[in-house]
């Protein structure tokens, strides 16, 4: 299949069937997810994985009752930084420097520019880019689900606070 045949095929689901995902799929979408764009290349958010059905119909009271969290076989939650830190940009750069076989004292330059441009922010700033680069990664979970044609529906309308305390963010 070509991209734009994979995105023909995409579409909003408003009605899942709760049926198991093929063996590897999930899988498939999350390792795509972990390799999307993102400024920087930091990815500040983290992506929960919600099978359990209690935890379902918690996150369903906090979206004001939408059918699709308890009608999926799985829900990502992409959760957000509050703030970003130095020491998650230490160890984004002590992963790069893994993954390149290089040393951490040769990325100063590149942790020093993320430094300035991110930690710079204030608070609500920084939220607001974080939640941009989720959206950037929820695109290519879209993407890749569509490739893979596994239903999936992007939602949001529902009770940042209370996905918090269901899921142990806060």
């Amino acid at each position: 299949m070509s991209l734009i045949q994979d995105l023909q095929w995409r579409y909003a689901t408003k009605k899942f069937n709760n049926k198991a995902l093929e063996e590897g799929k999930l899988d498939a979408i999350l390792d795509a997810t972990v390799l999307s764009a993102s400024s920087y290349g930091l990815q500040p958010f983290n992506i929960v994985v919600v099978r359990d059905e209690n935890l379902k119909k918690q996150l369903q009271e906090a979206a004001y009752g939408q059918p699709q969290l308890t009608d999926s076989a799985a829900v990502l939650v992409f959760a957000v930084a509050e703030k970003v830190t130095e020491e998650m940009i230490a160890a984004y750069m002590d992963n790069v420097a893994a993954t390149r076989i290089i040393p951490v004292e040769s990325l100063k330059g590149f942790a020093d520019s993320i430094k300035g441009a991110v930690l710079n922010k204030t608070a609500e700033e920084q939220q607001s880019w974080a939640a941009k680069q989720a959206y950037i990664a929820l695109g290519t979970a879209l993407l890749t689900a569509a490739h893979e044609r596994v239903d999936a529906c992007p939602m949001e309308g529902f009770e940042p606070a209370k996905f918090d305390e269901i899921l142990g963010l806060a």
